[in-house]
């Protein structure tokens, strides 16, 4: 009954749901620990590198993950970002750390952090949004989170969010500290550059009035504060919010009231059906 109001919230979160598992994708092994799913364009390299083994690959151990993502970005496959990632097998043990750009194409799950940035005032609730700037790789100009950003090897989720709040947007660590865990949200997605199985883990902080985020480190063009219906209007109308944002924020607006009871309960189930 909630389908035309809905829609687009339902669209949003669907566009995160793509991937067909595993599809053409082959699982990928170190020792006897599953961690992943090969993408077709690195069967041919992973054959070369010895790592087939009938219709799996299989590495000797965790310890071989990370001279194989050197290998597959000398090879032109990805293009590195020069910073590591833990690789979690199915139990969610880590085993072992590799380049963040080889993530989607051995279908690794990766984390991430996202941080809803509220300002509380006496005419309403108000979100600090970022503009991604245009030489980003994923989704450039788009409208983002306050920060947001992957957990490096060996941090915490709050770490890694204190971390990316200072380098995006100058927000202290004491003050960054204060931000809440609020969900944690699931999807898998085929993308270009291969397979998002990613977790993200979803922070409120609310900010003081007075207080006005500065880009740091070139990722934000800038910073905007609107209203949180203004932000509702524009995941409900637009694609202008990347992609894995909108499902950030169909939960904080759940959460703060702007759906019923009854399209609550269709929004989270849809959430949590990845």
């Amino acid at each position: 009954m909630h389908d035309d109001s809905l829609a687009p919230f339902l669209a949003h979160i669907r566009n995160c749901q793509t991937a067909t598992l595993p599809g053409s994708r082959r699982e990928v092994l170190a020792g006897d620990a599953s961690f992943g799913l090969a993408d077709p364009r690195l069967f041919e390299a992973l054959t070369v590198l010895g790592y087939a083994d009938g219709q799996v690959f299989r590495l000797p151990d965790g310890a071989a993950l990370q001279p194989l993502g050197e290998a597959l970005a000398a090879q032109g496959l990805y293009r590195p970002h020069n910073e590591l990632f833990d690789v979690f097998d199915k139990s969610g043990t880590v085993i072992g750390r590799i380049d963040r750009g080889a993530l989607p194409l051995l279908g690794c799950t990766a984390a991430g952090v996202h941080l809803n940035g509220l300002v509380e005032k006496p005419e309403g609730v108000f979100l600090w949004m970022g503009h991604r700037a245009q030489n980003k790789r994923l989704d450039p100009g788009k409208l983002d989170h306050l920060a947001a950003g992957g957990i490096c090897t060996g941090l915490s989720p709050l770490e890694a969010l204190i971390k990316e709040a200072g380098e995006e947007a100058a927000i202290p660590p004491e003050l960054a500290a204060q931000a809440q865990p609020v969900a944690t949200l699931r999807y898998a997605m085929a993308r270009p550059e291969g397979l998002r199985q990613d977790t993200l883990f979803c922070y409120d902080l609310i900010l003081p009035q007075n207080f006005v985020p500065q880009p740091v480190d070139g990722e934000v063009a800038f910073f905007e504060l609107m209203p949180i219906e203004t932000v509702f209007q524009i995941v409900r109308d637009t694609n202008d919010i990347k992609f894995n944002v909108n499902l950030v924020l169909i939960d904080l607006f759940m959460r703060r009231g702007l759906f019923t009871a009854e399209e609550t309960a269709c929004l989270r189930q849809a959430l949590e059906s990845a």
